[in-house]
């Protein structure tokens, strides 16, 4: 039989807490996305021609979005996954900021987290240039879990819980401690920025 062991430091570095801090931030984030999202569906359900709090005009419109079959991949709602995942985003933060080190759990998180990120994001280029409407909760969702991706990996590059060798590992530790990591990240939004104004430029306030 295999023997569960968690390990528990005696403090919570800075940078863990940060970390985690962030992870449980943009958890909330997500979950309050999702369960707004969630209301809205039923108002569009009740009325197809509700306006809704978050349409501001024919570019960022969610009850557009909700009627097309993109927000209904799998035959539900997409808001539903985030009402399921989102909970489990914000215990693994409870637990990383508890000082609970559970390497394969985290890693778990990694490949959970990153596989939200790629669904948010085709929902994202989805909206972007076939369906040509931008929903701003789920823009809110697409950003919170681009910075959980962040976060997680972040802290499993730190903690080399990938397994990399000893000299893998320290270039992958300069890399995250000399801020490169959040370069990528912030590059990154700034490209989803451009691309969306490129689209739709001063239509976005109109």
């Amino acid at each position: 039989m295999f023997k569960f062991v968690a390990h528990k430091k005696d403090t919570l570095n800075v940078s863990d807490r940060w970390t985690f801090g962030t992870i449980l931030a943009f958890g909330l984030v997500g979950l309050l996305a999702s369960f707004a999202l969630s209301l809205d569906e039923i108002r569009v359900i009740q009325n197809p021609h509700a306006i809704l709090t978050c349409s501001f005009n024919v570019i960022l419109n969610c009850s557009t979005v909700m009627q097309t079959w993109q927000a209904h991949v799998f035959g539900f709602p997409n808001m539903l996954i985030g009402l399921m995942a989102f909970p489990v985003v914000i215990t693994v933060a409870l637990l990383g900021l508890s000082g609970v080190k559970l390497r394969w759990f985290y890693l778990g998180a990694n490949i959970g987290f990153f596989l939200g990120a790629l669904f948010a994001y085709w929902l994202f280029f989805n909206s972007l240039y076939a369906i040509q409407v931008l929903c701003p909760w789920c823009l809110t969702v697409t950003l919170s879990t681009t910075l959980l991706l962040a976060a997680i990996t972040h802290y499993n590059l730190l903690e080399n819980n990938f397994g990399f060798s000893r000299a893998h590992e320290a270039k992958f530790k300069q890399y995250v401690i000399q801020g490169y990591h959040q370069l990528v990240v912030a590059s990154w939004l700034v490209l989803m920025i451009v691309l969306v104004f490129l689209k739709f430029g001063t239509a976005l306030f109109s």
